[in-house]
């Protein structure tokens, strides 16, 4: 298996992490959430890239549940890495990681700090699930 799911799940959880408790742990727990859900989905992405090179046709698939089935009709959730995609979880995790660092000290001392990097992290996701989608219907 692939484990292809884990990219997304990194940011997604560093979401949750900063947007539930930020606030209440401060700026140095958000701090190190923040941009190490990054760096862990900027790793795992360099492993599904390498493992994509080598996999069947140069692409992984990983099913993660079916949404609908009908007859012959089945829309499912699928996630895919062929080379291009690679090379953008790549970009996104590696440039995301970047803008991660330098928001550390530039958002130093603002109101919203936890608020920012819960976002920050969001947006990873989405970017992330957008690269990642096998079909969109």
């Amino acid at each position: 298996m692939s484990q292809i799911w884990l990219v997304p799940a990194f940011p997604l959880l560093g979401f949750i992490l900063n947007g539930m408790l930020g606030k209440r742990f401060g700026t140095r727990f958000v701090s190190i959430v923040g941009p190490l859900a990054i760096g862990l989905a900027f790793a795992q992405s360099v492993v599904l890239f390498f493992q994509m090179l080598n996999a069947d046709g140069n692409v992984l698939s990983e099913h993660l549940y079916t949404w609908i089935k009908s007859g012959n009709f089945e829309a499912g959730i699928n996630f895919q890495v062929d080379q291009l995609s690679g090379l953008y979880l790549l970009v996104i995790t590696g440039v995301g990681f970047l803008i991660h660092v330098y928001s550390l000290g530039y958002m130093k001392g603002e109101a919203g700090y936890y608020r920012f990097f819960a976002y920050l992290n969001l947006f990873v996701f989405f970017m992330l699930i957008l690269v990642l989608g096998d079909g969109f219907l």
